[in-house]
């Protein structure tokens, strides 16, 4: 009787845990007066719930383009190397000790959206993608709580699901922003307290983003090389044609109409395109190439731009040293991602959290750079400078963990032995004698 009253207690207490967070969870999106559907003619369906691209088939409704014809230009390809590399790297949420170093990973939704699942559509790794891809992109980008467990704005809480949102327009106090509504398949315009967001910009907004920056000179000089481009390639012949007379009246500029329509004409009837003229007539061809010095202008500001950005030209097809790739993950991977986790801090973790050391603190491996024929020679100055125990460098190489317990033990082993088998070392057989 008291075990039957007990299981009925239990399952009590868990039904108003569950109703409580089923009251107290918020939705910007429900939950937020200030909602505006962006509903554009012929690209959202307006049947209400479902709604998605008119090409869902090959690209996903919350997929973000890069802006401004950037996808057309050089400047994709250090764009995507640079979000790629970010990505990787792994963010976590923290507590660290009185020095500020990693203690223990946190068991936390925030933690949950960085290492696993952002929302319904993204991974964690996915959702960095996004988020730098629009910061390098924008200048300015927003991560967004969408879920809650209870409203921001009246206290501590937990996030369950994050989005990148498009800063619209600013204001005092808030910001008015453009996120996809996985519930309805829209984005949507909302406005939300600048402290409930976390609002990062670009560290090289001034190189990347500003009007008159490199990156922006290289973007319009690409533009101006591409309408030359296309001008070429047109299939306009681009003639001057000279006639033995002068068509100063009305009457001689009718004959030279009707001669110019009579060689286009030719032209056009020809199977290969010729035509003849008169001995008298004198044909001038304009195309010729001219040399416009948009090309070496391009090569310019592109070695201005690696240089600004600290990127090579080896960084970018692969062949880069060790060195090289340590100082570009310094000078750019590393600002970014410190950018990043210093307004997440800002913003997600409440003082009192910041008090008790937590932190959002990114790793990246340190021997994703090193040649494999140093990598036995670093595994045993770790195990013996007791950095390391041989089951962690195991797991860094890709071994499974040695089920032996000295492979878990932080000592070196060229000196240091247990007490036990000092006192008792272990017999040996009589053959070894």
């Amino acid at each position: 009787m008291e075990r039957k009253k007990y299981n009925q207690d239990f399952i009590n207490d868990m039904t108003k845990k569950i109703d409580d967070k089923l009251v107290h969870a918020w939705n910007a999106f429900k939950d937020t007066d200030t909602v505006t559907p962006l509903l554009k003619s012929g690209l959202y369906d307006t049947n209400g719930y479902g709604g998605s691209y008119m090409n869902s088939s090959y690209r996903h409704p919350d997929h973000r383009s890069y802006s401004h014809g950037v996808d057309k230009t050089i400047a994709v390809a250090i764009y995507n190397r640079i979000v790629t590399d970010c990505a990787s790297v792994h963010i976590h949420h923290v507590r660290t000790d009185e020095n500020g170093l990693y203690k223990e990973e946190m068991n936390s939704g925030l933690n949950d959206i960085l290492t696993t699942q952002a929302n319904i559509d993204q991974t964690g790794f996915a959702f960095i993608q996004d988020l730098v891809m629009s910061l390098l992109d924008e200048g300015y980008v927003a991560a967004v709580p969408i879920d809650t467990t209870i409203n921001p704005m009246t206290g501590s809480y937990d996030i369950l699901s994050m989005r990148t949102g498009k800063i619209k327009t600013w204001y005092p106090q808030s910001v008015r922003l453009e996120v996809y509504n996985d519930r309805i398949g829209k984005r949507q315009e909302i406005e939300l307290s600048k402290n409930t967001v976390a609002i990062i910009e670009n560290p090289f907004y001034s190189v990347m983003n500003e009007r008159n920056s490199t990156l922006q000179r290289l973007l319009r000089k690409l533009a101006l090389l591409d309408s030359v481009d296309e001008a070429t390639a047109s299939g306009k012949l681009d003639l001057i044609l000279q006639l033995p007379y002068v068509v100063k009246t009305q009457t001689k500029q009718k004959q030279a109409e009707k001669r110019l329509k009579d060689i286009v004409d030719q032209l056009e009837g020809s199977k290969y395109g010729i035509a003849y003229t008169d001995g008298t007539e004198k044909i001038t061809q304009l195309n010729r190439p001219l040399d416009n010095q948009l090309l070496s202008q391009i090569e310019y500001l592109t070695s201005i731009l690696y240089g600004q950005l600290g990127i090579s030209p080896e960084i970018m097809n692969g062949t880069a040293s060790e060195e090289t790739m340590q100082n570009y993950y310094k000078r750019i991977i590393d600002v970014i991602l410190n950018a990043i986790c210093k307004e997440f801090e800002r913003k997600f973790l409440t003082k009192t959290a910041r008090t008790q050391k937590q932190a959002i603190k990114y790793y990246r491996d340190p021997f994703s750079l090193t040649p494999t024929n140093q990598i036995a020679e670093i595994a045993d100055k770790f195990t013996r400078n007791e950095i390391a125990s041989p089951n962690e460098i195991r797991a860094v190489v890709g071994f499974k963990p040695s089920p032996d317990q000295a492979a878990n033990e932080l000592r070196n082993r060229n000196l240091n032995q247990n007490s036990e088998e000092v006192i008792n070392p272990p017999a040996m057989a009589p053959e070894e004698y």
